[in-house]
């Protein structure tokens, strides 16, 4: 059994990594504690600025501090980031400011606290911004990889994190974590499953379970939703023939969509998207959301045998 962790942990851990540099600065908005900029602010309270219930107020506030020199962390909710969308898009965007925005609590998976906080539109709402990069990691590892990664780029960034435990895919294969590189954990010419944050483990026990069904199938953590590597995708298109896509966000504009704009304008094939079907969550516990939302590793299954009967 692989060590369990929350990818919310892997961010504090990054921040308290790159506290080294003291242009890196630290804002919060009224949840440090959940999503874990509370260990950087305890050791660096004047490079850490508390907005709040201030989220709008906070993006303008990084704005201003990445125009000096700085290099502004800044994190809430999901669902709340999206309060500030217009301040992301106007005063860090549009300027191409490298201000990183957090949004811990992303997803169905985050479970109890209901359909009003589970954002499952952040990765397509953010991917629409030019000059974004968007994250969605799968572990606290490969999240304190690329949220390291991220304070020597020159872009904006959203990065989406989970309050809930998920296995631990990165110990020891640090290296392996590139932002806008996916990486290929199984390998297998049937089928490609291609997952980000808390699917991808979802996704490995799909293929577990195909492959008992004789099906050999890749599973890919796609971990940076843009830039797409879209050659990676290509490859695989060429070499299975058959694509699903898994995330716990809408099926509209996030990792499935962004997928299937690609291949439809380059190389078309069978494309089975795994998630959440247009609709709002419901308060459950995090696995029961999965079962509900039909996006558990079960559903990612039998839609690699949709995929793979539309190539016949």
């Amino acid at each position: 059994m692989s060590r369990m962790a929350a990818t919310r942990d892997g961010y504090g851990q990054a921040l308290l990594d790159l506290a080294s540099n003291e242009k890196v600065v630290v804002l919060e908005a009224d949840l440090g504690k959940s999503t874990k900029s509370l260990h950087f602010r305890k050791e660096y309270p004047e490079r850490t600025v508390s907005c709040g219930i201030g989220e709008q107020n906070m993006l303008l506030t990084a704005a201003g501090l990445a125009s000096s020199g700085y290099i502004p962390f800044a994190s809430t909710f999901a669902i709340f980031t999206e309060r500030a969308f217009e301040q992301m898009r106007n005063g860090v965007a549009r300027p191409n400011l490298a201000v990183h925005l957090c949004g811990s609590h992303g997803g169905t998976h985050t479970g109890t606290d209901g359909s009003s906080a589970q954002s499952i539109e952040d990765l397509a709402i953010f991917r629409t911004l030019p000059n974004v990069i968007v994250l969605h990691p799968c572990d606290d590892v490969s999240t304190r990889v690329l949220t390291n990664q991220l304070a020597e780029m020159n872009h904006p960034s959203y990065t989406r994190t989970a309050r809930n435990k998920t296995p631990v895919l990165y110990d020891g294969r640090e290296e392996e974590v590139i932002i806008g590189k996916g990486i290929t954990l199984k390998e297998g010419n049937d089928v490609a499953i291609i997952a980000c944050g808390v699917m991808v483990s979802e996704a490995m026990k799909a293929a577990e379970a195909l492959a008992e069904k004789g099906v050999a199938a890749t599973v890919v953590d796609m971990h940076t939703i843009k830039p797409l590597d879209v050659q990676l995708v290509h490859n695989l298109a060429q070499s299975c023939g058959a694509i699903v896509t898994a995330e716990d966000h809408s099926i509209i504009g996030g990792l499935g969509g962004a997928v299937s704009e690609y291949l439809s304008s380059n190389i078309p094939i069978p494309l089975e998207r795994v998630g959440v079907q247009d609709r709002f969550g419901e308060s459950g516990q995090a696995d029961e959301m999965l079962e509900l939302m039909e996006i558990s590793s079960p559903y990612i299954a039998e839609a690699a045998l949709r995929a793979i009967n539309r190539k016949k």
